[in-house]
């Protein structure tokens, strides 16, 4: 079927050094991200192809000791991939049928800019977001659907590379792992 392709992506995480050490030893596993304002749910989150990116939200988000990046290869299995049409349309039917009514009776926080907000007041903590995504798997599980392994999104950041440019120096897809199984391996990347 058109669209249901498998492909093998190469994530890169960032972390403290150590962290990274004992998962490539295989001591630990990756740490499931469960913030409220993680913008793309609960999971493993990697920087698709950006190594650099991920030193970058290691060395001045997470405000690492000694920031350190991992690659991984990744299944992203039966994924919710938010480049593609038909699953932004399946964000639309959860928020217009189950979240907006709870959002507008002032239940949920909105996205907002946040402490560390983007060089264009990007709203760096994703709180609706989180809550639209995370109503879309309590969804398909209420009603015996197949689990999204992962779930994959672009993202805009940062300054116009230049005038009405509709590329920003720091744009990226992430991809949030919620089945650990699609992790298949870990390496170090090279400098």
């Amino acid at each position: 079927m058109l669209g249901d392709e498998r492909y093998l992506y190469l994530g890169f995480h960032g972390c403290e050094k150590q962290l990274a050490m004992e998962i490539l030893l295989q001591k630990k596993d990756f740490h499931q991200s469960t913030n409220d304002y993680d913008w793309l749910g609960s999971g493993i989150y990697f920087w698709e192809n950006d190594p650099q990116r991920a030193y970058e939200f290691a060395r001045d988000v997470k405000q690492c000791n000694e920031p350190f990046v991992l690659g991984a290869v990744l299944d992203l299995g039966y994924c919710l991939d938010l480049t593609c049409r038909k699953h932004v349309q399946s964000l639309v039917s959860v928020w217009s049928t189950i979240v907006r009514p709870i959002y507008d009776s002032g239940n949920i926080k909105p996205n907002k800019p946040g402490r560390n907000v983007g060089e264009n007041g990007e709203l760096m903590l994703r709180f609706l977001d989180k809550y639209v995504i995370e109503s879309l798997h309590k969804f398909n599980e209420a009603k015996g659907f197949e689990a999204y392994d992962s779930v994959r999104a672009g993202f805009w950041e940062g300054q116009e590379i230049y005038p009405t440019a509709g590329f920003r120096e720091k744009n990226h897809i992430q991809i949030c792992i919620r089945n650990p199984k699609c992790v298949l391996g870990v390496f170090l990347p090279k400098r």
